[in-house]
């Protein structure tokens, strides 16, 4: 393959050119400017080489914490494959819910096989898993790619349509979610443990059953049918059940009050897709849902001077997050407030961030030409039904981004997918302490897949060598002979204690401190750390021909690397989970 560096060239980047210019206009424009220079030449995809560098010239920088007395030092790891099944797809529920190709970049999956944009917790639910331990949360991270100009294979890309039809056929029906009590369990002594987990597997069948008996007997009875019928009768159960426990655990040890609380369920007309509350079934409901559209900016910018498009790109980009991420507070605080809440909570502060970046764009143009004026008449932005997704589009829908190709390549993302040699899952303990369980469908994230824009506070550095895992760097390692290169992805394990997502998706699980402490009011959970070892010859680290797959924003720049997960193990692994970690036992599933 490098004997062969630039035989197609033109021809692939011709082919990536025309799939940017795709990608423009879905967009409505707004990356024309960061992907083209002169109109005759395609974008340049490689990543720049000053972003290599040789891991012997990093300095050791990655230390634990000092264990404190009582610290939880147990590990578990879960076998999820290699995604041998070449899940890919650049959708992202976690940060871009409903939003199809959204991440711009191809992210390589392992664990729940159903994952897309549309991807609820019903769905995810419904699932079938790469973990051999049946584990059916969501696992996933960008690819990396070998781009040495050739034209590289990859396999084909499959359709995710089917995955997107279950989803969208879960988003639509009503759902019961229930309490999370695995989260709620005190320390589990070891003669309790096999009656627990009995128990608590049974909370995740009488669930089930009462979602597949809410669907079978839909249309049926009067108002209070599902009540009487489903609910009541499933609270029944739910409190024996968890009663059983209580007095397992009790029969040992300090027997836990007030757990009955968590017995009575509650009806949501659609899926969760993560929400608020924790509980077995989520929060924020999935399916159509109003959405919040603002006025189109690029097209009504002047022509942009050479000087000012870098600075343009960047607020046209901030444009579509401010935009995101008010759709995703207005879904995360559904029902909350009064009538003008969402007017004085998110309309409000969206228009205040649109008008100061587009000012900033006006100032940047005006600095070399004419200054535009009357843009602060598009800042305002509306709340009407479905909308654009994310898109810094009008008020109507815009067409979809575009998917991967038939060899699984996006705009300013091609070459060589490499899938890893190892992939690692393994969840850790607290230094400070025990940890308690993660409530299901727990959304987390580590890194930041856009630090040109949001800047540098949530990323974090993930790249090393095999044998130099004490050495952790942002840029893309070089490695000695006989060493791979390898990306350590610690997430947040810092919990509210009552949220499973937050508008940020970021607010309601953080980092513990520098000691491996938790700030006052969060509680540890296991943390999440994936390693992912790569075969990546060494000619080809040392000629800078690999990559991570990014937002064309990114230009593939490593800081941008980051990692998804999304809870989905029944109750009873969890559990496993927690008390292996809590009994400082190494553990593998």
């Amino acid at each position: 393959m490098p004997g062969t560096a630039g035989k197609h060239r033109i021809s692939r980047r011709t082919k990536i050119a025309t799939g940017v210019m795709a990608l423009a206009v879905a967009a409505g424009g707004i990356t024309a400017a960061t992907t083209f220079g002169a109109s005759d030449q395609a974008s340049a995809d490689e990543a720049d080489p000053a972003l290599y560098i040789d891991i012997l010239k990093v300095k050791p920088n990655n230390f634990e914490p000092a264990n404190s007395r009582g610290a939880s030092t147990g590990t578990f790891t879960v076998d999820c494959g290699r995604n041998e099944n070449q899940h890919f797809n650049p959708d992202n529920f976690v940060a871009q819910p409903g939003v199809r190709n959204g991440a711009q970049h191809l992210h390589d999956y392992v664990g729940n096989l159903s994952s897309n944009a549309d991807s609820n917790n019903k769905s995810l639910e419904a699932a079938g898993t790469t973990c051999k331990n049946g584990d059916k949360s969501a696992y996933f991270w960008p690819v990396v790619r070998i781009d040495t100009g050739d034209e590289e294979k990859n396999p084909p890309a499959k359709s995710p349509d089917g995955d997107r039809d279950q989803a969208a056929q879960a988003g639509a029906s009503p759902v019961i979610t229930c309490p999370d009590v695995a989260s709620r369990l005190p320390d589990v002594p070891d003669s309790a443990m096999a009656e627990v987990n009995r128990n608590l597997d049974l909370l995740d069948t009488q669930l089930d059953e009462a979602n597949k008996r809410l669907i079978s007997t839909r249309g049926q009875g009067g108002p209070n049918f599902v009540q009487n019928a489903i609910l009541g009768p499933l609270k029944d159960k739910r409190v024996a059940t968890i009663d059983r426990m209580a007095i397992a655990i009790g029969r040992t040890a300090a027997k836990p009050q007030g757990l009955d609380a968590l017995a009575p369920c509650t009806l949501k007309e659609q899926a969760g897709t993560g929400g608020n509350p924790a509980s077995n079934g989520g929060g924020a409901p999935g399916g159509a849902a109003q959405q919040i559209t603002c006025p189109d900016v690029a097209s009504k910018l002047p022509a942009v001077p050479a000087s000012a498009k870098a600075e343009v790109d960047r607020n046209l980009q901030l444009l579509n997050t401010q935009l995101q991420e008010a759709n995703q507070r207005l879904v995360s605080t559904q029902g909350q407030g009064g009538p003008n809440f969402v007017q004085n909570a998110i309309l409000g502060p969206l228009k205040d961030k649109r008008v100061a970046t587009i000012d900033r764009m006006a100032i940047a143009i005006g600095r070399t030409a004419a200054k535009p004026q009357g843009l602060d008449a598009l800042a305002p932005c509306s709340l009407g039904q479905g909308g654009n997704n994310g898109n810094n589009g009008g008020a109507t829908a815009t067409p979809p981004l575009p998917g991967p190709d038939a060899n699984n390549e996006l705009p300013d993302n091609d070459g060589q997918i490499q899938r890893p040699a190892k992939v690692g899952i393994t969840f850790r303990g607290s230094a400070a302490g025990k940890v308690v369980a993660m409530p299901k469908f727990l959304r987390a994230l580590s890194g930041d897949a856009k630090p040109s824009i949001n800047g540098t506070k949530n990323t974090r550095a993930a790249w090393t060598c095999t044998g130099f895992e004490n050495r952790l760097t942002d840029k893309y390692p070089i490695c000695p002979e006989g060493s791979k290169v390898e990306r350590i992805h610690d997430f947040p394990s810092c919990w509210d204690g009552k949220n499973t997502d937050s508008a940020n998706h970021r607010t309601h699980i953080v980092f513990p401190d520098k000691n491996g402490r938790c700030a006052a009011g969060f509680t540890a959970v296991p943390q999440l750390r994936t390693t992912l070892v790569y075969d990546i010859p060494h000619d080809i680290q040392v000629k800078k021909q690999y990559k991570v797959d990014s937002f064309p924003s990114e230009k593939h720049n490593p800081l941008s690397d980051h990692d998804d997960f999304a809870n989905v193990m029944s109750q009873s692994i969890m559990n496993q989970v927690v008390n292996c970690i809590n009994r400082n036992k190494t553990c593998t599933a």
